[in-house]
C-alpha cells in the first residue's frame, strides 16, 4: 500500500511538472522595427518607390507632350498620319493607366524580397530564445486576445539579436 501511495505521489508530481509549460509573448512588429536590417530595407523601399513614381511621371509627361504636339500639328497631318499618331497616343495613354497598378505590384514584390529574410531572422531568434529559456509557447501579443499569464520575451530576443533594449515589459496578465 505504501508503494502505491509513493507511486501516486511521484506520478502526480511528474504530471504537475509537465503541465506547467512556460508561456511567453512578443510583439513581432516591434521586434522587426527595432532590427537594423528593417531600417535599411525601409530606406531602400522608399528609394525604389520614388524611382517608380518618377517613371510614372516621365510617362505622363511624355503623354502630355505628344498630346500637345498632336493637337498643334493635327491640321497639317494627312488623315492616315493623323490616325497613326492618334493610335500612338491611345497606346501611350493605356500604358500610363496601367502603370500605377504595375508599379504597385512591383513595389509589393520588392517589399516581400526585403522583408522575408528579416522576418525569418526574427523568428529564428525567437525560437532560439524559447529553447534556451525553456518556453513551451511564445505567442505574438498582437494576435492574442485572451491567454494564460506569461513573460514578455522581447528584451531577450533583442539581446539575442544584439539590439539594445530600451526597457523590459512586465508579465502579460
Amino acid at each position: 500500500m505504501r508503494k502505491l501511495i509513493i507511486l501516486a505521489i511521484v506520478s502526480f508530481s511528474t504530471y504537475i511538472a509537465s503541465a506547467q509549460n512556460k508561456t511567453g509573448y512578443i510583439n513581432t512588429e516591434e521586434l522587426i522595427a527595432a532590427m537594423p536590417e528593417a531600417e535599411k530595407a525601409e530606406a531602400e523601399l522608399k528609394e525604389y518607390q520614388t524611382s517608380l513614381a518618377q517613371q510614372g511621371q516621365d510617362m505622363m509627361k511624355e503623354l502630355n507632350d505628344k498630346d500637345s504636339i498632336f493637337v498643334k500639328d493635327s491640321l497639317k497631318l494627312s488623315p492616315s498620319m493623323k490616325e497613326i499618331k492618334k493610335n500612338e497616343l491611345v497606346s501611350l495613354y493605356q500604358r500610363v493607366q496601367s502603370w500605377n497598378q504595375q508599379a504597385q505590384e512591383m513595389y509589393q514584390q520588392e517589399a516581400q524580397k526585403k522583408i522575408i529574410p528579416i522576418r525569418n531572422k526574427a523568428f529564428e531568434a525567437i525560437r532560439a530564445v524559447a529553447k534556451e529559456s525553456g518556453y513551451a509557447y511564445i505567442l505574438d501579443s498582437n494576435s492574442v486576445i485572451v491567454g494564460p499569464p506569461g513573460d514578455d520575451v522581447l528584451a531577450l530576443v533583442k539581446k539575442k539579436l544584439g539590439i539594445k533594449s530600451t526597457a523590459t515589459q512586465p508579465k502579460r496578465p
